[in-house]
């Protein structure tokens, strides 16, 4: 763990090399694939950080409790990115160039991280490792991933509402940020206001998200946080029918966009926890990081085709028409989690067991 905190983050200290004005330097285009390169080696440390922080969390906290837990680090962390992100905002808007500072910090402050992460005590079941070649290694974790899918059924109706909400969520993050740019003409400052506000209303309601995900089947708790991702985008998307703001000491204020980013505060918290634990739920306790690594694996599928179809269907159809396509995906997927909750039970004395999901016609 701390290898791979220092191999994924040490690239980020080559940010201070980047010359002052990339934009007209004769190399630009290989600035763009360097700082490409050097985040994609970033999140190649999210594949083993996520799933053992499930693992951590199922083996030394009970089924209730590990959520409720679980709300409290998310809090802790927003509150630093509230910070940061407030601050940061400012920082560029007086200097462009700023983060060839700031991310070489970073690096030193996420190779600390995931040291105080591999401190964690947990236990450890005594297991014989058998070596096998590589190619045989893949296909045999692929055939069990089929496996579980095949027999998990709630699993497998969560991972798919995801996918479509993923689709959502992909498609439009990107055009979002042109349209802040393009149609909105936000600054820095501005966009930082409005992140800090949905970020202060998550912080809020994450203790109460926290206890519900605890005592709520995750497809329905599913169902609300795709629906205020639905609202979100429902809402910046009629700032361009609606565009009436208000400027406060330099920060622009659209009235539509700022009761957007209240569904967004509500989508920031519940996603905050059902995208990193939800999968816990549906597995038994040795099982945990197997399930989060195949919910990283969809996520990973899916992120190689949605932004790029996303900026695509911006292109031909403008904003409106991407938010719009956006609205009918989270539909799909909302519908998708409550009828395989309708659908499926979990037996409530063995909740966490994979084995324990039943399919009332099954049972007939």
């Amino acid at each position: 763990m701390i290898w791979l905190g220092v191999f994924t983050r040490a690239p980020l200290i080559l940010l201070v090399f980047f010359p002052l004005d990339v934009g007209h330097s004769a190399n630009v285009w290989m600035y763009h694939y360097i700082f490409l390169a050097i985040f994609l080696v970033y999140y190649f440390a999210n594949p083993i950080i996520y799933p053992t922080i499930n693992q951590f969390l199922k083996s030394n906290y009970t089924h209730e409790n590990f959520s409720v837990f679980y709300s409290y680090a998310t809090i802790a962390n927003k509150i630093v990115m509230l910070v940061v992100t407030f601050f940061y905002g400012m920082m560029l808007d007086l200097d462009q160039n700023i983060y060839r500072y700031i991310f070489p910090f970073i690096a030193l402050l996420g190779m600390f991280s995931v040291w105080l992460l591999a401190q964690i005590k947990h236990k450890e079941e005594a297991i014989e490792t058998i070596r096998i070649p590589l190619w045989q290694s893949i296909k045999r974790t692929m055939a069990d991933m089929q496996q579980k899918m095949r027999i998990n059924k709630p699993f497998r109706d969560f991972e798919v509402g995801f996918m479509y909400y993923g689709f959502a969520f992909m498609g439009t993050v990107s055009v979002i940020a042109i349209y802040f740019n393009k149609a909105l003409d936000l600054n820095y400052s501005s966009v930082a206001f409005y992140k800090n506000s949905y970020n202060l209303l998550a912080i809020l309601l994450l203790p109460l998200f926290g206890k519900l995900l605890g005592k709520m089947d995750p497809r329905r708790f599913s169902a609300i946080t795709f629906a205020s991702l639905l609202f979100y985008l429902l809402f910046i998307g009629l700032t361009t029918y609606a565009p009436w703001f208000i400027w406060i000491k330099g920060i622009k204020v659209y009235y539509t966009l700022f009761l957007a980013m209240l569904f967004n505060g509500v989508f920031a918290a519940t996603m905050s926890l059902l995208w990193s634990i939800g999968s816990v739920f549906f597995c038994k306790k040795e099982e945990a990081s197997e399930y989060q690594a195949m919910h990283l694996s969809f996520t990973g599928l899916r992120s190689f085709f949605a932004p790029v179809l996303g900026l695509g269907i911006y292109m031909v159809v403008g904003f409106t028409g991407t938010f719009i396509v956006g609205i009918v995906l989270l539909l799909i997927s909302i519908f998708i989690s409550l009828r395989s909750y309708k659908k499926y039970h979990l037996d409530g004395a063995s909740k966490s067991d994979s084995e324990a999901f039943t399919d009332p016609q099954i049972e007939k």
